[in-house]
């Protein structure tokens, strides 16, 4: 099943910043990770903002909740998730 995934990041200007970047660092190590499993094939940044949009390929909503909690800053977050289903016009 593949989704839309749009997340934003606020990390709290209470955090302290060698806090920050050591959640940043884990973040980027888990997204990798992911990513190499085929199950995160697509990861752009937003221009302008701490925002992402991916897709995800995984085999159900349970999968992407986990997969999507497992990350890091996931306490930081605003996610939003859209199911895609095949166009009828796509080729």
């Amino acid at each position: 099943m593949l989704y839309h995934v749009q997340i934003d990041v606020k990390i709290p200007d209470s955090l302290p910043a060698e806090q920050a970047d050591a959640i940043k660092a884990a973040e980027k190590a888990r997204a990798i990770e992911i990513q190499k499993s085929g199950k995160w094939p697509h990861l752009w940044r937003v221009v302008g903002r701490y925002a992402n949009v991916s897709i995800f390929d995984v085999e159900s909503n349970d999968e992407l909740h986990a997969l999507l909690s497992s990350l890091p800053l996931f306490p930081y977050m605003t996610i939003q998730v859209t199911p895609l289903a095949q166009h009828p016009s796509a080729i």
